[in-house]
């Protein structure tokens, strides 16, 4: 525990990049943080960072270190998290990551239900490629990831996969809204706003227009779903989505409508954890209240 503070500050250091970022967050000096670091450098024997004209950096020591603080840092928090619960408090944190597609509607209702009961417990929910989310699983940085068409590390099990037909989200007033499934043929009548090819999303609409004779108009391509929500708000474009990221709202300016299977074969949205990691009560009890969500909705296997 006598190195709990420093190793925090090293891991916001490196998060960030910058010294002067983490403690704006921490609410300490740029100076004095850089004292504590080089104090336990100089404790170490060895530097921990590169320091950089715009920057810190780790260097090959401190990568290994980062490692061990998240290790030590995520043992602390399920430590006092079982603490906690013994006294019930009920405290915590919990760390997860996830497809930009779970961030408007699923995982914030996730969130105020659990908070609704849990309020000491705290949450960080960060949205991440399919790549960086497995990889903050690995490094701790994650409790746990729910990401659509992940490729898994070996270190990384899947703990539920959950059957996600792609959808087309469209205006309230579009043509097509008068139907419950959409067939590919009639939506590549219509301009598409795109998410960006990196998306698993995007990878099966495209083999499916490949397969397609009809031509499609592509009007633009962006990595913010936001953003292509609004488009398709404004105009006869439509955008693919996959179920946990369509729109809730029965009155909202958008709908979604299934993709005919026939068309276009379903994906998985994979719940991922770190091999052998034993969770923090917090974190283990929100994972399992995600669980029981997505076998409420889904074909869950």
């Amino acid at each position: 525990m006598r190195y709990q503070t420093i190793l925090h500050y090293i891991e916001a250091a490196a998060r960030y990049g910058s010294i002067r970022r983490a403690a704006e967050e921490l609410a300490l000096t740029p100076s004095a943080m850089n004292r504590r670091i080089q104090a336990f450098e100089a404790e170490l024997g060895e530097k921990v960072f590169e320091r950089l004209p715009q920057g810190v950096r780790l260097n090959p020591a401190g990568e290994l270190l980062l490692f061990s603080a998240r290790k030590q840092i995520a043992e602390m928090d399920r430590l006092r998290s079982q603490i906690a619960d013994l006294s019930g408090m009920r405290r915590g944190h919990v760390s997860v990551a996830c497809s930009q597609a779970l961030a408007p509607y699923f995982l914030p209702a996730q969130v105020m239900e659990y908070n609704a009961q849990y309020p000491h417990v705290t949450f960080n929910i960060s949205v991440s490629d399919r790549g960086a989310a497995e990889h903050a699983l690995a490094d701790f940085s994650a409790d746990f990831a729910l990401i659509f068409g992940a490729t898994h590390l070996p270190e990384v099990e899947v703990v539920l996969q959950a059957q996600q037909v792609l959808h087309v989200i469209m205006a309230r007033d579009h043509p097509l809204a008068e139907q419950d499934c959409v067939r590919l043929r009639d939506a590549l009548h219509y301009p598409l706003a795109l998410p960006t090819k990196a998306f698993a999303g995007r990878q099966m609409l495209d083999l499916a227009m490949a397969r397609s004779s009809v031509p499609h108009r592509l009007l633009l391509e962006s990595d913010s779903f936001e953003f292509l929500k609004s488009i398709v708000a404004q105009s006869q474009a439509l955008m693919v989505q996959i179920p946990i990221g369509t729109p809730t709202d029965p009155d909202g300016a958008i709908v979604s409508r299934k993709l005919d299977s026939r068309d276009v074969p379903h994906g998985t949205l994979s719940v991922l954890q770190l091999r052998g990691r034993n969770l923090s009560v917090a974190a283990a009890r929100f994972l399992d209240q995600v669980i029981r969500a997505l076998e409420a909705r889904f074909h869950v296997t």
